[in-house]
């Protein structure tokens, strides 16, 4: 049997594992007790996941299932769970996202829609851009004759800390193409999304 120290075969802390360790160690009175040991390389494992959206190119992601469009109607995919991380606190926020095209000559498998609003969600945002983001990814790939795209989400930099307001909601919106100009169409759309 070796006198190996069985330590000194774990891997060294990273940049990221070492920051988390010095902000422990400003926050909590105790950093080194058990609960808190292995807490950098928990943090660094899930902030990885929560920004796996960085790694992924979404209008790749539209692309790989473009079909040729049966329809010009209007396609809803709504009550699409998000949940992000604001860039100013680094609190989440999550909720739903509405999103809306209609056709011209392509449609995207539903799912794709979903997985675009993932791949924003993400990364580090604030909700009036990644909004706009899922909108025209949507746009530069489908080239539809209109996009529209609106999330409802609660902030929990505002539910924790700040105004601590627990039932507030933030409605951001981003309409292009026929949803913009025509208010037939957009109407259409905003029943569809409250019923």
């Amino acid at each position: 049997m070796s006198g190996r120290d069985p330590q000194s075969a774990a891997p060294a802390p990273s940049a990221f594992q070492q920051s988390v360790a010095a902000m422990l160690g400003e926050l909590d009175p105790e950093p080194g007790r058990e609960g808190l040991l292995d807490t950098p390389r928990r943090v660094e494992k899930a902030f990885r996941f929560y920004t796996a959206g960085y790694q992924q190119d979404p209008k790749k992601v539209i692309g790989d299932a473009l079909f040729e469009a049966e329809t010009d109607e209007m396609v809803v995919v709504k009550d699409i769970e998000m949940y992000s991380l604001c860039e100013h606190h680094l609190a989440p926020f999550f909720g739903k996202a509405h999103v809306a095209y209609i056709p011209s000559g392509k449609i995207v498998g539903l799912s794709k829609l979903a997985r675009v609003v993932e791949i924003y969600a993400r990364r580090l945002q604030v909700q009036e851009r990644l909004t706009m983001q899922v909108a025209h990814a949507i746009d530069d790939v489908l080239q539809p004759r209109g996009v529209a795209v609106v999330i409802e989400a609660q902030h929990l930099c505002m539910m924790m800390r700040g105004v601590e307001k627990q039932n507030s909601r933030t409605i951001t919106s981003c309409l292009l193409g026929l949803f913009r100009k025509d208010e037939r169409t957009r109407s259409e759309f905003l029943q569809l999304v409250r019923d």
